[in-house]
This record gives C-alpha cells, sequence and structure tokens, in this order.
C-alpha cells in the first residue's frame, strides 16, 4: 500500500516491555501516531521501560520518548499534538473501533490470542505464540530467544512457549521472581536495588518472595498488585548493571526492529 508513514496510525495491545518496545521503535522511525490499550492495573516488571506506567502517574518516559495517558479519542489527539504517544485504559479494545488504525499489533503476550482478529485493521500482526498466519493475524512475530528471534512469519504460528525465561549471565529460572501464593504482593525494595541470593524482596499473604541470586533488581511489579499463584513478579539481573534497569533490552530492541520492517513490507513510501 502506498502511504506516508507519518500518516499511518497505529494501535498497540498493551503496553508493557516488549509492546513498549516496538513503540518506540516506531516512533523513532517517524511512525508516530500510536495509541496503547492497557488494563486498568498494568503488572509490567520491568516498569522502568514500560509506557504502561503512563496508567499510574499520567506520563511515562522510556529512552526519551514520552508517553502521557489519555481517556479519549480527543485524548489522544492531544497526547499526539504534545509529540507524545498515548496510552489508554482500554481492556475491551473500545478505541479500536473508533481510531480506525491502519495497523493493529497485539503485543499482550498472553501466549494465547485473546480475540485478535485480521478485520481490526488492513495489517495485523501478533506478538508471540498464539497466533497463526495469515487466518487470525496477518504476521506473526517470534519472540522465543535463539535462532528464530525476530523471524516475521506470515504463514504459520511462532514456537510453543517454552517456559524458561532467557539466559542472563549463565542464569534462567533463578533470576525470576514469582509469587509463592495469589494474593497481595508487598516489598520495599525499588527497581535498581542490588540483592543477595536469599533476601527477602517482599511477600505475598505472608510467604516470602526470596531472592535466588545476586543482582540488580531490574524488574518489579508495583507493591500492592494483585497477583496470581507463580506469576512473574520480579527480575534479578546478575550483570549487576543498574543502566540496563532503563534500557530496552536486546530481545525486544529485536523484536521492535521486526515490526518496524513488516509495517514497511505493506506500507511502502
Amino acid at each position: 500500500m502506498k502511504t506516508e508513514l507519518n500518516q499511518l496510525v497505529v494501535g498497540i495491545k498493551g503496553a508493557g516491555e516488549m509492546a513498549s518496545a516496538v513503540a518506540w521503535r516506531l516512533y523513532m522511525a517517524n511512525i508516530k501516531n500510536i495509541f496503547m490499550l492497557e488494563m486498568p492495573h498494568p503488572l509490567a516488571v520491568r516498569r522502568a521501560v514500560s509506557f504502561c506506567e503512563a496508567v499510574h502517574k499520567s506520563t511515562a518516559i522510556v529512552e526519551g520518548i514520552e508517553a502521557g495517558r489519555a481517556d479519549d479519542a480527543d485524548g489522544i489527539q492531544a497526547a499526539w499534538n504534545k509529540k507524545a504517544i498515548a496510552v489508554l485504559v482500554d481492556p475491551h479494545w473500545k478505541a479500536l473501533k473508533t481510531m480506525r488504525p491502519q495497523v493493529v499489533i497485539d503485543a499482550i503476550l498472553a501466549k494465547t490470542n485473546m480475540g485478535t482478529e485480521t478485520s481490526e485493521a488492513p495489517l495485523v500482526i501478533g506478538l508471540g505464540p498464539g497466533f497463526t498466519a495469515p487466518s487470525d493475524v496477518h504476521m506473526v512475530i517470534e519472540t522465543n530467544r535463539g535462532h528464530h528471534l525476530g523471524r516475521i512469519i506470515t504463514d504459520g504460528s511462532a514456537e510453543h512457549n517454552t517456559g524458561i525465561p532467557g539466559n542472563i549471565g549463565g542464569h534462567t529460572e533463578q533470576r525470576v521472581l514469582r509469587a509463592p501464593a495469589a494474593g497481595t504482593f508487598n516489598t520495599r525494595h525499588s527497581i535498581t536495588d542490588m540483592v543477595k541470593s536469599g533476601d527477602v524482596i517482599g511477600t505475598v499473604e505472608g510467604e516470602k518472595v526470596l531472592a535466588g541470586i545476586d543482582g540488580v533488581l531490574r524488574g518489579l511489579i508495583r507493591s500492592g498488585s494483585r497477583v496470581s499463584k507463580g506469576l512473574k513478579i520480579g527480575d534479578i539481573d546478575p550483570r549487576k548493571d543498574k543502566s540496563y534497569c532503563y534500557t530496552i533490552s536486546d530481545k525486544a530492541r529485536a523484536i521492535g526492529g521486526s515490526l518496524l520492517e513488516a509495517i514497511l513490507r505493506v506500507y511502502n513510501i
């Protein structure tokens, strides 16, 4: 399709780490009319690089790009007028019908399709497992670390969820903090805190959340969040570089680049 990139309207389901990396990459490529749809209480672990923080704080900045909370179509336009990405609390994606974007990206990473369809936009893209192209989305982006990370799939599905976190500094599952029970997560720790193996990072209904390795808290959900048992609630980086807490990861950056390519395959300037 022949169109100007700076005229494209892009709707992104989710505003967590991966969704935000996608939005950041598109914005930096001059695709700036972006709105993101979130839940009322986002549970992003890497909050310092997630635009969903705008739900709580009205604004959020990821690597120099700002997002602002919007409540409706007028609010979306107001955010764009301020050169910001718009973030709406819209768990049922009602804004898609109002805004009629040329591109819809499902970046919820639910590992299953929560209702995304090709009818939502001329180009619909799904991140990770749960989608099949071209039946329910036009393209799928591989999100599993490894040889095929970022591959654009036009016929088929992404690799199945392994349930094993990516290897960082020789650690996989040990670096991830998970809720030991269902309930409310409470903590006095903050992202960028240095922790040691065995430290109490927080509690859920009185059960302790313990650090499995030494490192820096690269990600941690908000204290007071309601969680389900086994939910990922934190991330310890054994490399101990606090700057990584505020920058997009290699994986997320690769996926963002693939999304940009996918759009360019369809919309040619």
